[in-house]
């Protein structure tokens, strides 16, 4: 009996925090299952290499 107990308090659990990203969701704060995935730019890494990159120094 203890182990349906246990078993119907996670399920709870589950449901209340479904809910609660939803709420969020809804808000603009994530994204959690209604709103897909955000397409990524052809190129990504671009702008990071351009940070990376050392400074050309001319030489005297």
């Amino acid at each position: 009996m203890d182990i349906l107990i246990a078993l119907g308090f996670v399920a709870v659990v589950l449901v209340v925090a479904d809910r609660l990203l939803l709420l969020l969701e809804s808000h603009g704060h994530l994204n959690w299952r209604r709103s897909g995935r955000k397409k990524l730019p052809a190129e990504p890494g671009v702008g990071l290499e351009h940070l990376l990159e050392e400074p050309v120094r001319e030489g005297r």
